[in-house]
């Protein structure tokens, strides 16, 4: 039998909320939590008309209160919205005019399994405001997505290919000194305990 996905729901008009409580309430996948349980929530499930700041607030509330995993259904969706919307955390997005319940349902058990949901239409700009973040921001620094530049990275290789320091600087071109202070920056910035942990953090991010 498959497990039930906890679900909590919030609107922001009585309406809304009763409608799709109306749309899950029977299926046999999903459980309603109510709003006093909703720290067993895996998922809630936002209604809004908007992504303008009200609904970030109610977003970043919903988390705080124990339900991480957000799936956010509006009326209005623009390119600036994603944006808003996946800085505050939410995994999955549905425009309301188009939104089935088997496509809210997916989104709700994709949330529920770590993956994110976005309408066809808006992911390629956000893969093109990744791209100009990634181009513009973060290259000229030496940075990657991961906070970690490619000096770090290729210590974090070697480290994990069981060099020692002595060879890590003789393979890269740097001192030894370089390489223990790229190391300690590396631990200190992720609160990583020693070398190996941040090995261990690395290949669990897939950084290396």
């Amino acid at each position: 039998m498959v497990e039930r996905v906890k679900v909590f729901l919030y609107a922001s008009d009585p309406i809304s909320q009763a409608g799709m409580a109306a749309q899950l309430r029977g299926r046999p996948e999903l459980e309603l939590i109510q709003e006093a349980d909703i720290d067993q929530a895996a998922v809630a499930v936002i209604s809004a008309d908007a992504v303008d700041d009200p609904t970030i607030r109610v977003v970043r509330a919903v988390q705080r209160n124990g339900c991480p995993r957000v799936v956010l259904v509006a009326t209005e969706l623009a390119e600036l919205d994603v944006s808003a919307a996946v800085e505050a955390g939410v995994v999955g997005l549905l425009r309301r005019g188009s939104a089935t319940p088997e496509q809210l349902v997916s989104a709700i058990r994709a949330a529920a399994g770590g993956d994110g949901v976005l309408p066809p239409d808006l992911l390629g700009r956000l893969l093109r405001q990744v791209q100009q973040v990634q181009t513009h921001v973060l290259a000229p620094r030496g940075l990657t997505f991961s906070g970690l530049n490619e000096r770090e990275l290729d210590v974090l290789r070697l480290v994990s290919e069981g060099y020692d320091t002595r060879e890590i600087a003789g393979t890269l071109n740097y001192s030894e000194r370089t390489v223990k202070n790229v190391i300690q920056d590396v631990t200190r910035r992720f609160g990583l305990r020693n070398r190996s942990h941040a090995v261990a953090y690395a290949l669990r991010q897939g950084l290396i």
